[in-house]
């Protein structure tokens, strides 16, 4: 009897306490009504009003509400602002009470936006928490004009921010002062123990002040936080100081910036420690970004060139120069900021302070062509093999069509895009020849030669584990940066560089990595490359990856176009690398080692997932499978727009991964010509240890579809290890799935409980008598039957109706596809 007395008391209580306000309440919604237009409006129900009244007063009524019986307390929750909400969630769930309902209808309602049909949502609260956050942030919320998002007893940020697990930092670095502010001290401290993904997307230029403030964020969240992961998004332009940065300090160094507040966190031995002259040129930089010497090299050759267009005259000039003032006045022209654009010559890399040596001279007047040579006769000796001085660009004499020496067109189009157009007169004294600027730039391999950090002068606090860079293009100084970094980034685990055009600089990177393997503690085990070109055929670069990095659990490369070496019939592109490859130039010592990679055999790994995407061309087997000898303990192969000489070469691929992969369970072929590998693609269903197997437009009924179905269906009959097939974009056609309906006979032996068709021309007639001999042969559920764009919409009645009969037998997962986009596929299966 006394938990009905309770709750009766309680029930009184709540009636008692909403009395009291009711009849403020009930003014508040009848006034409005005696002005509508259309007429008084039917009055709010009693326990509603109720409702309100206590949501209206729930700071003195907290505690209370929270001790309110079950289904009193559910009417009250959709009438309580986020706060008191988020705040009251586990005292609901304590009664068997759900909120997500709430959260998800809030979401719809303030944040407007659906989220991605690829995202599972497993919490709304803490989504749109998240949400929230971020744009109280940017500012691009007003909690006032919500009763929902407004309480003058809360702080948006300090409320939400113990939800956000990942946050976005966009443009110019807005929300890093804000976060930084002594008044969001307390929202700092939670972000620190709450954050774990740290993105970064669309960057621009950025001033000191917001790199300073970016600083001590990263300080906080990073080597005292929890944060685990740095993305960088879409960055066509990076700037230097900003890049280099944001790699040093995700690497665990730390140095506090020039008239910086030092951090009460590090103790007194940080506070009245001194920043280190390389490190804080190197973290700093200077305000405006620079240029590598090849960026420099180019610009001045388009300035010449339109220089000796514009004058129209023939005669030859002995060397192209490039000043300071000139530079700012052509940029100024074109419409740039030149306190934005424009790269300091080579000359102004030193730090502050240091000296220049007497073999380098901070300017030259020598016009001659031997200054390049004697420039390099000038350098200091080093233990690594040099690299050939660049040539001294000069004008076209009486040729119009005169051009430098050039290697991979495509590449240098890539890598130039953001060169801006320089003029090249003298004026002040203030000049330098292109020749001399590109060999001091390039000059040696010593990381400290372009500003690199001194690692050893900096405190190390704790790192990420994984980092992303997708679509930022690396310059020299970056790429050397970013190497130079890695050799003892110990702590990473996951690192992906998406399009990042690194060229030539994949050598620095192989030998970076090679550095961090022979590390002690090194826990680097999946790999991401992807790229437009590469210097190297993509076989060769994954052998190369694998012996560099013998413990690499995950490697996924990918490269677009084929490299000079990929095709043997032109002249010069076969045998091992060179130092000049295109237009680039390798340093000695990252080339050895890279010779030295590649010579050998494949060197035996701990791979257990390869996913490779070919550029066009036909790729050597013997190659691909030297690599999957070498990975006895794959599991998990993915080929991507492989292309071989003829069928038996598939066939070879296919003898070594039944030879040699015997723990292979996932196989996916995408985008290939299989049309002619038939026999082989009944070689591999008859593989009796894959699980899964994907063929995801690969032509293969193309030829032959009559003879082949009825073969391959009794092939999949007899293999009872075959869970998954996933048939996508293969024009099975009505045909094709009714004779692979057989595959689900009594007579089967398969095991089959994932089939994918989507994409497959598939009509609903033909889909209706699929599910008709399914419920024939008296199958269970199979697991799941995906759908997705195939043409269900020409008769909705009878695609509804074999949809509701395959529910009975499995999963189904469809869309609703507009097949009149497919009309080209229409037309070439009539």
């Amino acid at each position: 009897m006394a938990a009905p007395e309770a709750w009766r008391a309680r029930s009184c209580w709540f009636c008692e306490v909403a009395a009291a306000t009711t009849m403020e309440a009930t003014s508040r919604e009848a006034a409005p009504a005696k002005s509508s237009a259309s007429g008084p409006s039917a009055p709010p129900a009693l326990f509603e009003l109720c409702g309100r009244a206590v949501s209206a007063h729930m700071g003195v009524l907290e505690s209370g509400v929270w001790a309110l019986p079950g289904p009193i307390l559910q009417s009250i929750l959709p009438l309580l602002n986020i706060y008191y909400l988020e705040r009251i969630e586990e005292t609901a769930l304590k009664k068997g009470l759900s909120t997500q309902a709430i959260w998800r209808r809030l979401w719809d309602e303030l944040m407007k936006t659906r989220p991605s049909s690829l995202e599972s949502v497993t919490c709304w609260r803490a989504k749109f928490m998240e949400a929230f956050f971020s744009h109280v942030l940017r500012g691009t919320i007003d909690v006032s004009s919500d009763r929902r998002l407004c309480d003058q007893r809360f702080s948006p940020l300090l409320h939400s921010s113990r939800h956000v697990r990942q946050l976005t930092i966009c443009n110019m670095l807005q929300g890093a002062t804000e976060l930084v502010a002594e008044p969001n001290r307390r929202v700092l401290e939670t972000l620190a123990s709450s954050l774990h993904t740290l993105k970064f997307r669309h960057l621009l230029f950025s001033d000191v002040a917001a790199q300073q403030s970016l600083r001590q964020l990263l300080h906080q969240l990073i080597h005292h936080g929890a944060v685990s992961q740095v993305s960088l998004y879409s960055w066509p332009v990076p700037e230097s100081a900003l890049f280099i940065l944001i790699l040093t300090m995700s690497a665990g160094f730390w140095q506090p910036g020039p008239g910086g507040p030092p951090c009460r966190l590090c103790g007194e031995a940080s506070r009245g420690r001194a920043p280190s002259r390389d490190e804080g040129s190197l973290l700093l930089g200077s305000r405006r970004p620079r240029r590598d010497a090849a960026e420099r090299c180019a610009a001045a050759l388009m300035a010449s060139r339109r220089k000796s267009e514009a004058k129209q005259t023939a005669r030859a000039a002995p060397a192209t120069r490039v000043t300071r003032r000139s530079t700012q006045e052509s940029l100024i022209a074109g419409g740039t900021d030149p306190k934005r654009d424009l790269h300091p010559p080579a000359t102004s890399y030193e730090a502050p302070g240091t000296k220049r040596p007497p073999s380098a001279p901070a300017t030259t007047s020598s016009a001659s062509a031997s200054s390049s040579t004697s420039s390099s006769k000038r350098a200091p000796a080093s233990s690594a093999p040099q690299p050939k001085p660049l040539k001294r660009f000069k004008r076209a004499a009486g040729k119009k069509g005169a051009r430098t020496r050039q290697g991979s067109g495509a590449e240098s189009e890539d890598l130039y895009d953001f060169v801006f157009i320089v003029a090249g007169e003298k004026e002040d004294g203030e000049e330098m020849e292109i020749g001399e600027v590109a060999c001091g730039a390039l000059d040696g391999s010593d990381p400290s030669c372009l500003g690199l950090p001194a690692l050893e002068a900096s405190q190390r606090f704790r790192s990420i584990s994984t980092l992303e860079l997708f679509t930022v293009p690396l310059s020299t100084e970056a790429a050397l940066t970013l190497c130079h970094l890695l050799s003892s980034w110990v702590s990473l685990e996951s690192l992906t560089l998406s399009y990042n055009g690194l060229g030539s600089n994949i050598f620095r990177l192989l030998d970076s990595l090679r550095a961090l393997s022979g590390q002690a503690g090194c826990r680097l085990r999946a790999l991401h490359l992807s790229d437009l070109f590469s210097p190297l055929p993509i076989l060769e670069l994954t052998r190369a990856i694998v012996r560099a990095l013998p413990l690499l659990r995950v490697l996924s490369i990918r490269v677009d176009h084929p490299s000079q070496r990929d095709n043997p019939a032109v002249p010069g592109n076969a045998g091992p690398p060179s130092h000049i490859i295109g237009d680039e130039e390798i340093p000695g010592e990252a080339l050895c080692v890279c010779v030295c990679m590649c010579s050998h055999k494949c060197a035996e790994n701990c791979l257990e997932q390869l996913e490779m995407g070919f550029p066009r061309g036909a790729q050597p087997a013997p190659l691909l499978c030297s690599v999957l000898k070498a990975s006895g303990s794959l599991q998990q192969l993915s080929l991507d727009s492989a292309t071989f000489a003829s069928p038996q070469d598939f066939g070879l691929v296919l003898q070594t991964l039944k030879e040699y992969n015997l723990a292979l369970k996932r196989l996916s072929f995408h985008d290939m010509n299989l049309a002619d590998c038939q026999s082989e693609v009944l070689f591999l269903l008859q593989n009796l240890t894959l699980q899964e197997i994907t063929f995801s437009f690969c032509r293969l009924f193309e030829k032959r579809p009559a003879q082949f179905l009825p073969e391959m269906v009794a092939a999949m009959k007899g293999n009872s290890t075959l869970k998954g097939l996933r048939l996508p974009g293969n024009r099975l056609g009505n045909a094709g799935l009714l004779a692979l309906a057989d595959v689900f006979s009594e007579d089967s032996s398969s095991s089959l409980c994932q089939l994918d068709i989507s994409s497959n021309c598939i009509k609903p007639d033909g889909l209706l008598e699929f599910a008709k001999r399914l419920e024939r042969w008296g199958r269970g559920a199979f697991g799941h039957l995906r759908l997705f764009q195939n043409w269900l919409d020409q008769d909705a009645v009878t695609a509804r109706e074999a949809i509701r009969r395959l529910r009975a037998t499995c999963h189904v997962v469809s869309d609703s596809w507009d097949s009149s986009q497919a009309f080209a596929d229409y037309v070439s299966t009539m």
